[in-house]
């Protein structure tokens, strides 16, 4: 069984910064890609920033400049640092990671949501 746990979230004031963790247990042989989503009341989930297991990044044109997104390969965490936040980064965000197991499996995994609501 793979899982995912995050930590983080909670209520800020614009401007302020979070800092969003991901921890990834079980019985993993490797993860690739680990992301961070976000939806928010009465839309669709979207990507907000990912992180291939060498590195690369990528970001939502939104978030771009604010968020930064990094991983720790030996711990199977990843990171997102967000900074200068704005009410409109209020969302439930959700972790993602593709995971080859042990059994040789590969999937998408997504952990429960953590909740970042942003005051004005």
């Amino acid at each position: 069984q793979v899982q995912l746990v995050e930590s983080g979230g909670g209520l800020v004031q614009a401007g302020g910064s979070l800092r969003l963790s991901c921890a990834a247990s079980g019985s993993i042989l490797s993860i690739a890609t680990m992301g961070w989503y976000r939806q928010a009341p009465g839309k669709q989930r979207e990507l907000v920033a990912s992180i291939t297991m060498g590195g690369s990044t990528n970001y939502a044109d939104s978030v771009k400049g604010r968020f930064t997104i990094s991983r720790d390969n030996a711990k199977n965490t990843v990171y997102l640092q967000m900074n200068s936040l704005k009410p409109e980064d209020t969302a439930v965000y959700y972790c993602n990671a593709n995971i080859f197991d042990y059994r040789g499996t590969y999937g998408a995994y997504w952990g429960q949501g953590t909740q970042v609501t942003v005051s004005s």
